[in-house]
């Protein structure tokens, strides 16, 4: 990794890239920064520590912004859940399934279409969260007219609304200029710089707490060996992959011979990555989302929140059964026996011990198949197991609390390695292009 950084720094086009990328990156911190003038910060930050499961997962992944009520409070959140649910919805309707495969300018229009779906998302988070913020009494009207009225303080809470809405708007421009002109996925990239931030955070507040007694210190050092046995077991299983040897038969074509070599398919272990427990997190934080937005102080609030809410027993079983249903969902987008089969009988290619044609798309969805079960349960494991390792080791279970939970959680993690190993990929492929330019050259 500082071998691919040296050699990138040595390329001017890469180097250029890099100080732009880490530009931006700049921008997007600078805002996490800026408070919004029409809420009580002291205020809010007391609703997060009242409910820091479900709000502390929301501010990890923004940094802090969202806990802090900063300008990119919303971050990159209305984005990412546009962007699942039009793959999902890509796969349902023909439209946009046809619009998909038609190169450039339907990637174009499918993005366009991603990010008015995340204004959208926007504009209605931003409405549920200033409507708890509202009910919290963290607003402070700007206008005389409405200090002296005992109502809501509409046009205030509107034009937190607004900030809202175009600072989200602001981190995913952000994104996508990191996408075009920098190094990486933008989106990714803030993601895990949102998550670094709140680490060393809550990391730097524990050391603090040090002073006051020294045998946390123990707990400190335990938390660091388990993040680093977590992120070697992560890179570990992430370069793990199943190869399936395919050899090709002799081809005379003129007066040239082709083929009579031996190669591999390359199946993943985690094919899938993060994506799996991105979709499931999602799907369970929706409605939770909703009853705390909007139905904060109802009974039917305090009911999901006890019984199958964030930290519950159903909560992590049912994470666990769509963590697993998301994996095989996800390996049959990105793996299809039958197109692969076909690509293999067509350039005379075939699997040793296996027929051509439907035996060999059953034997490859078999292997697949049991290679995403084996993915499914590392994810699960992942998922669930350092969760209450992180929490003991916080002192949750101990009547103390260090923050340390909330600094790392095990997605968290897998979001953090799955980043770097792919900006470290990327950083490679370019610097490996240059130098095949040189030589044309």
């Amino acid at each position: 990794m500082f071998e691919t950084l040296k050699n990138a720094f040595k390329t001017k086009e890469i180097r250029v890239k890099i100080w732009f990328t880490l530009l931006l990156i700049l921008v997007y911190r600078i805002g996490c920064y800026i408070p919004i003038p029409t809420l009580d910060i002291s205020v809010v930050q007391g609703a997060f520590g009242s409910n820091i499961d479900f709000l502390g997962v929301l501010s990890s992944i923004t940094g802090g912004s969202m806990q802090n009520a900063t300008l990119f409070a919303l971050g990159i959140l209305p984005f990412i859940n546009s962007f699942i649910i039009m793959q999902l919805l890509t796969l349902v309707i023909p439209a946009l399934e046809r619009m998909s495969k038609e190169g450039e300018e339907g990637r174009n229009k499918l993005t366009q279409i991603t990010r008015i779906v995340a204004i959208l998302l926007a504009v209605i988070q931003a409405i549920g969260i200033v409507i708890m913020w509202n009910n919290a009494n963290a607003m402070r009207p700007l206008f005389a007219y409405e200090e002296a009225s005992e109502g809501a303080p509409i046009l205030t809470m509107a034009l937190t609304i607004v900030i809202l809405v175009a600072g989200s708007t602001m981190v995913m421009w952000l994104s996508e200029r990191i996408t075009e002109y920098g190094i990486g996925n933008g989106t990714s990239i803030i993601i895990f710089i949102g998550i670094l931030a709140t680490a060393g955070t809550s990391i730097a507040t524990a050391l603090k707490m040090v002073g006051e007694e020294w045998t946390y210190i123990w707990n400190i050092i335990g938390y660091i060996l388990v993040v680093v046995a977590i992120l070697a077991f992560i890179v570990f299983i992430d370069g793990a992959e199943r190869r399936i040897p395919v050899q090709y038969a002799k081809q005379i074509k003129g007066n040239k011979m082709y083929g009579g070599q031996t190669t591999y398919i390359p199946i993943r272990v985690n094919g899938s990555g993060v994506m799996p427990i991105i979709f499931a997190s999602s799907l369970l934080m929706f409605p939770q989302m909703i009853i705390q937005l909007f139905f904060s102080n109802s009974s039917a609030a305090a009911w999901y929140a006890k019984y199958m809410g964030t930290g519950t027993p159903v909560y992590y079983v049912l994470l666990a059964l769509l963590i697993l249903g998301f994996s095989y969902f996800y390996a049959q987008i990105q793996f299809n026996p039958e197109d692969v089969s076909k690509n293999i009988q067509q350039y005379g290619g075939f699997i040793p011990g296996t027929r051509a044609g439907k035996p060999t798309s059953d034997f490859l969805r078999k292997i697949n198949n049991r290679i995403t079960l084996f993915g499914a349960i590392f994810l699960m494991i992942i998922s669930l197991i350092p969760t209450f390792v992180f929490l003991a080791l916080s002192g949750r279970y101990s009547g103390y609390d260090l923050g340390l939970a909330n600094s790392f959680s095990a997605t968290g993690l897998l979001i953090v390695v799955s980043v770097a190993l792919e900006l470290n990929k990327q950083l490679e492929s370019q610097i490996m292009m240059r130098h095949y330019k040189g030589f044309l050259k």
